[in-house]
């Protein structure tokens, strides 16, 4: 059992690492309607980093490590992300869209390669659960 104390740390810990991630994706995606020129790329570089080393922390707790690679969990990360980069390099112009499009391609890849690594163990473990067959048994 943990001591209060503890269990206070790591609440205020999390609330710290997803205030991040949330500030960051904010300030990466809403740093143009406040922000013109240099500040406004500095601020959505910066706050595309804070949110991405925040999200790989939060990924890598157990209870959403074990979310993120359920099947149904992948299936969705990788139909979903394949789709919107279809969609985004389709209706976006120039640049932005072919980016767009191949960061989203990349999540749906990771998604693919996590399917099929489950399958892979998934087989791997039933092929060590089933008794051997001999010939000769």
């Amino acid at each position: 059992m943990r001591s209060p104390i503890a269990a206070v740390k790591k609440f205020v810990a999390d609330l710290v690492l997803w205030s991040c991630f949330v500030g960051g994706l904010a300030a990466s995606t809403a740093a143009g309607t406040v922000l013109d020129g240099t500040g406004k790329n500095i601020a959505t570089a910066a706050g595309a980093v804070v949110a991405l080393v925040a999200g790989s922390r939060i990924a890598k707790k157990p209870k959403i490590k074990a979310f993120l690679s359920r099947p149904g969990t992948l299936w969705f990360l990788f139909l979903f992300n394949g789709g919107t980069a279809v969609a985004m390099y389709f209706t976006m112009d120039g640049i932005k869209g072919i980016l767009a499009a191949a960061m989203m391609g990349l999540v749906s890849l990771g998604a693919a390669g996590g399917l099929i690594a489950g399958r892979r163990q998934r087989a791997e473990a039933a092929r060590q659960a089933a008794p051997a067959q001999t010939p000769w048994a």
